[in-house]
């Protein structure tokens, strides 16, 4: 069961429409007219009316009274009362039931004078301005200020029975159930449109608290009880008119409106707290997701352990192997070749050749770890495209696997399939990259990390990212890219003023920590373990 504290604002409304309309919201007045001299009044009005002509005798017409057991009769015409059973809830003294056709002036709709045969022939729709407005449910929510639709004067005529002049309601009973208007007051003639009731009453007193009612919980009950149980729901004008609806004396009506009024601005202060909470809830994981990585990259999450090998030493072993292939003639030297090293002052430096200048990093790293651009360690390069692309595409089982962007799903880190294949004729005009090997969009939504679960080659919008020397932790190295401090890296390097290109020599030279293999694993676990119990709680 909600407690008020986790009820929406919307969820609160509706609970203070409930309380209202069983007459448990305000105090009763014992000094109050009761409800019943109310309605004696308004048969009145309703007889004389039909006396003049001016409204037909509905044959159904009923009363409704207290007996002296204290409970509801109603009688129709010269028919015996009939005990009324099953009412929904219990009433104030000095309320009474009615049906909403005894209550009421009028209740039409659309079709109100004519049948649907001859509606074609007399009814024009234009969506210029025209005679007369027709009046639809989504315009009350447009603010009569788009998508209007008129009507010309014979139209206008021809449907005299559902013409609107302000201060009626509109109910849609057709689809939007539920939904209730009250029409103003416009400089144009008015007359109803499709697939909505119009409701008139004898004093605009009684308005306000018809139009509460039926935003409440029960009166949404009610309309939905007479709606047919089909894809779109819709109920008519003769079973809305029968309703059984709780009345209250007028003076109760007033003092129930102006609570409800009173609440209004409260609750759409409660509204807009509870929409900042709804994003702040949504917002936060992912907020405190990226703290912890960046507590994480900093070295800051788990213990440092001293007998860890340095990463200075895994440096060492990668420029030996590097030196190894370099005579091998497997890979060329960088011209541009550097190193960052941690000056007497505790500043950093890059020395390339004889020159050093200081480097600006965001953040101290613990002792035994080193700052180093990615290209110390990881291969960047582009991927490339056979043009056109059609020409290399292919079915055959035998074809390479094509990697593209629509291939990911940004809730996984891994890309496990792709969709089409490219013919082996292609591969000199394309990049093949390796299980393992990370891939970083270039455009867009530059800079996510994939690891790849397959093999295949890939086109311009990817950057690959292939550890070669082993120098990370794979688990690790995708937090180390998704961390805010390495998106922020890139967000500074990237080049395009509409579209935001991630270029691969900049991402080579994007700084980044590199520590202990070990103490990778240990941050890659404990991250593992955090994610996976906010995913979990």
């Amino acid at each position: 069961m909600k407690t008020i504290k986790n009820l929406t604002a919307d969820e609160l409304r509706k609970s203070i429409l409930q309380l209202a309309i069983q007459g448990k919201l305000v105090k009763q007045n014992p000094d109050d007219e009761p409800a019943s001299e109310l309605v004696k009044r308004i048969y009145e009005e309703k007889n004389k009316l039909i006396a003049e002509g001016k409204i037909k005798k509905d044959k159904n017409q009923s009363y409704i009274f207290k007996g002296d057991d204290n409970c509801y009769y109603e009688k129709i015409g010269n028919n015996e009362p009939v005990k009324l059973e099953d009412l929904p809830f219990d009433i104030p003294n000095n309320w009474m039931w009615i049906r909403i056709n005894n209550y009421v002036q009028k209740v039409t709709d659309f079709v109100a004078s004519g049948s649907f045969a001859s509606l074609r022939e007399n009814v024009k729709y234009y969506k210029d301005k025209n005679y007369a407005l027709m009046v639809k449910t989504q315009d009350f929510q447009n603010n009569f200020s788009k998508d209007l639709t008129y009507t010309d004067k014979h139209g206008y005529e021809f449907l005299q029975n559902s013409n609107l002049f302000g201060g009626e309601l509109v109910l849609a009973n057709v689809g939007s159930i539920g939904k209730v208007f009250r029409v103003p007051a416009l400089n144009i003639p008015m007359t109803l449109a499709p697939n909505s009731i119009m409701v008139r009453f004898f004093d605009d007193k009684h308005l306000l608290w018809f139009m509460n009612m039926f935003q409440s919980p029960f009166g949404l009950e009610l309309l939905l009880s007479i709606s047919s149980a089909t894809a779109i729901k819709k109920f008519n004008k003769t079973d809305f008119k029968s309703l059984l609806i709780p009345l209250p004396p007028l003076e109760e009506q007033q003092r129930i409106v102006d609570k409800i009024n009173s609440f209004e601005p409260l609750l759409e202060k409660y509204d807009k707290v509870e929409k900042e909470l709804s994003k702040l809830e949504k917002e936060f994981p992912e907020k405190l997701k990226k703290s912890i990585l960046q507590y994480a990259i900093e070295g800051k999450l788990v213990k440092q352990d001293p007998n860890d090998e340095p990463a200075s030493v895994l440096l060492e072993r990668i420029k030996k192997e590097k030196e190894r292939l370099i005579k091998e003639g497997k890979i060329k030297r960088d011209k541009n070749e550097s190193y960052i090293y941690q000056g007497d002052d505790k500043n950093y430096y890059e020395k390339v050749g004889n020159q050093s200048h200081l480097i600006d990093c965001v953040f101290d790293i613990p002792d035994h770890w080193n700052y180093i651009k990615l290209s110390d360690v990881i291969l960047v390069a582009r991927g490339g495209s056979p043009r056109p692309i059609q020409d290399y595409l292919t079915n055959d089982e035998e074809g390479i696997n094509w990697i593209k962007i629509g291939d990911t799903d940004l809730n996984s880190k891994y890309i496990v399939s792709c969709k089409e294949k490219i013919k082996r004729s292609g591969l000199y005009k394309t990049r093949y990259v390796h299980k393992g090997d990370f891939l970083l969009t270039n455009s867009m939504s530059f800079g996510h990390p994939y690891i790849l679960a397959i093999n295949g080659c890939i086109h311009d919008g990817w950057l690959v990212l292939s550890d070669k020397y082993n120098a990370y932790d794979k688990d690790y190295l995708y937090y180390l890219l998704s961390s805010p401090y390495v998106y922020k890296a890139f967000c500074s390097t990237v080049g395009g003023s509409v579209v935001k290109n991630l270029n691969s020599d900049k991402v080579s030279n994007t700084i980044v920590p590199l520590l202990p293999l070990s103490e990778q694993k240990k941050i890659a676990n404990k991250l593992d373990y955090i994610f996976n119990y906010l995913i979990m709680n």
